[in-house]
């Protein structure tokens, strides 16, 4: 068994690694020099079993235990960048004009690598590890997690637990959050086309006004939270995009509103796409106009099943010493695509501290490189708390 020290020479190199990726970003399923990269660095650490092409450019690998029989548990990290423009002005930003890692995953990936060379090293353990390499957590249906599983993961290299892991802004580096049950909501995404009758600015009373409609569906939906939902559940309906006329003298003939909504509830999922459907109709047939409605469920909750939620705890714990875990943290309405997994699947998914740092999708966000001694560090003290005795 290790403390966090043992891990510093690996930490080191993997900052080398996150580096690399970090001024070499790539989007969704077009990660093709990433999963070269990564594939040819687990080759490096003499892992046989590399299996390719998964969900486009995934990859799962396989390490087997020198202990004898045991399950396979599955690690998983992500490994696609967003498209935003980098404003961190490191010495290593990111070489792609728009295209940056503004959400960890190159630490991520980075911090898997590591993990997989000292356990390729060591092979303490009974049964089996799966690194499971991931793209496109950043997209909507289909994402990266979903076709993984949809093309078999889980019992195609017979994975019985998996587990996740994510960088965290705000929680000191060194510390580590979880929870059992939910951990992060769900994603689902909503289109309202509000259909009037357009016609000139100067001339409203000719017109049914979709603009003045849609002003009226978007206070309307607030309502849905205030005034219709247990205020001690959890329900997120917010309106992101909103399109009508581009000139300033038309009354367009239709309006476009979408949004997201965030909860921790199936209930509440089919609570907001049937009363999101009803006040939109509601408001639009009040003032002589309709609606279309499109409801797409993204992405399913985070749920972290009890016994792999203890067995995470147990292995931060013993990493980085008692104090380090908060196993009561805070659920985050943010939605990630491992809940796939985690559906698939029993497992855990914990949040590692970057420090003091930008959030998470901005611009100015660069991964700690301190983290990656933790991150990796974990990795294997799971392994070796789950996979021996």
């Amino acid at each position: 068994m290790h403390n966090v020290e043992a891990f510093r020479d690996l930490q080191r190199e993997a900052t080398r690694w996150r580096r690399y990726l970090h001024e070499n970003p790539e989007l969704d399923y077009r990660l093709h020099n990433t999963a070269r990269f990564v594939t040819e660095k687990l080759a490096s650490f003499g892992i046989n079993h590399i299996e390719t092409g998964i969900a486009e450019t995934g990859i799962v690998a396989l390490i087997q235990g020198e202990g004898g029989d045991g399950p396979t548990i599955g690690l998983r990290a992500d490994m696609d960048a967003l498209p935003i423009v980098e404003a961190s002005n490191k010495p290593w930003s990111s070489k792609i004009p728009g295209n940056m890692h503004a959400c960890g995953h190159d630490g991520h990936t980075a911090m898997l690598l590591g993990a997989a060379k000292h356990l390729a090293a060591t092979r303490n353990f009974k049964g089996t590890v799966a690194l499971i390499f991931q793209p496109a957590e950043e997209v909507e249906l289909p994402s990266g997690a979903l076709r993984m599983v949809q093309e078999g993961i889980m019992d195609r290299f017979g994975i019985s637990q998996v587990f996740g892991m994510h960088i965290q802004p705000g929680i000191e580096v060194g510390k580590f959050g979880i929870c059992p049950g939910p951990i992060m909501g769900s994603q689902d995404d909503f289109d309202i086309v509000v259909k009037g009758k357009g016609g000139h600015a100067a001339d409203p009373h000719r017109t049914i006004d979709p603009v003045v409609i849609a002003a009226q569906i978007i206070l309307g939906l607030q309502t849905l939270v205030s005034r219709k939902t247990d205020p001690l559940q959890s329900l997120v309906i917010s309106v992101t995009k909103l399109n009508a006329a581009q000139a300033y003298n038309i009354i367009p003939d239709h309006v476009e509103i979408s949004g997201t909504v965030r909860t921790l509830s199936s209930g509440l999922q089919d609570f907001a796409e049937r009363e999101i459907f009803s006040a939109a109709e509601g408001i639009a047939r009040g003032f002589g106009a309709d609606v279309e409605f499109r409801y797409l469920r993204s992405v399913p909750g985070t749920f972290n099943h009890s016994e792999e939620t203890k067995l995470a705890v147990t292995a931060a714990r013993n990493l980085a010493g008692p104090a380090s875990v908060n196993d009561a943290v805070q659920v985050c309405m943010g939605a990630e695509d491992f809940g796939y997994m985690l559906e698939a699947r029993p497992g855990a998914y914990i949040l590692l501290g970057n420090g003091p740092t930008a959030e998470c999708h901005s611009p100015a966000f660069d991964f700690n490189d301190e983290a990656l001694l933790y991150g990796i560090g974990y990795w294997v003290k799971l392994i070796e708390t789950a996979l021996t005795g």
